[in-house]
């Protein structure tokens, strides 16, 4: 009977929550309060992250505790995430009526003027952001427009660049840190030119590189054309990969996803 009784108190008690493994990046946020318990990714080891090419800039990153975030959200995905990121130098990388249950909008620029500043904790993922200038029509330079969002989950850097218009200074350098693996906008220079990129990848010292926010095949190949000499190309017909911070690859890597069009929910 003991062991009947003993074997029922392990069934019936309440799932853990997924706690965050540390990582080599800089981490500026104190704990932040209990967030409710999610269901468990059956699909992830917890050492695992998923990252799945929606579509323009927007990534999604799935973890092992079942959390989901969007990065550069324009509404456009089959159902609301968790949480999602947002830069607003074009349309296509925001919207202004994000879905109700949608737990945690992040926004890289601040509406009120002024710098943007997330730390946000959530059990298993850290996402921070470090703000970067963009062009502007009306002054020409937008100071903090733009965000470099880092999410530091599984032991991994991982930064998405949103619409970056130029390359980090040394203080922005600093407060980012090593980034494991980084989306970068590959477009032809309505970003960033090939040799800027180039440069900044390596100073991250990133070892895989997921393309983003280009214009045809054309442009990408421009950009993985003059990036071969520094990167391995990789190009998968499949649109997310599972990453570790065990299986990351031993050379930085360009791993060109497919993006692969998706219902979206109603909003």
């Amino acid at each position: 009977m003991k062991r009947i009784l003993f074997g029922l108190s392990l069934l019936l008690a309440p799932m853990a929550q997924a706690e965050r493994m540390p990582s080599h990046c800089l981490a500026f946020a104190e704990r932040a309060p209990t967030t409710p318990i999610r269901l468990a990714s059956t699909q992830l080891a917890q050492d695992e992250i998923n990252l799945t090419f929606i579509d323009h800039s927007m990534y999604q990153i799935d973890t092992y505790g079942g959390l989901s975030v969007v990065t550069d959200f324009n509404g456009r995905v089959p159902s609301p995430p968790d949480v999602v990121t947002m830069n607003h130098a074009h349309s296509s990388h925001y919207t202004t009526h994000p879905h109700p249950d949608i737990k945690h909008v992040l926004r890289g620029w601040d509406p009120n003027g002024g710098r943007a500043e997330h730390a946000l904790e959530l059990d298993e993922m850290l996402i921070r952001n470090v703000t970067t200038d963009i062009r502007s029509g009306y002054t020409g330079i937008e100071p903090d427009g733009n965000s470099i969002f880092i999410f530091e989950v599984a032991g991994l850097c991982i930064g998405h660049l949103g619409h970056i218009h130029h390359e980090p200074t040394e203080e922005q350098y600093a407060m980012i840190g090593r980034l494991d693996v980084v989306m970068a906008p590959m477009d032809g220079g309505r970003t960033l030119d090939i040799p800027s990129m180039t440069r900044m990848l390596k100073r991250f010292r990133s070892v895989v590189v997921l393309p983003m926010h280009w214009f045809g095949r054309g442009t990408l190949e421009t950009y993985l054309r003059e990036m071969s000499d520094t990167f391995v190309i990789e190009r998968l017909d499949t649109n997310a990969i599972t990453l570790s911070l065990d299986t990351l690859p031993d050379v930085p890597t360009v791993k060109v996803l497919t993006p692969k069009y998706m219902p979206v929910f109603d909003e």
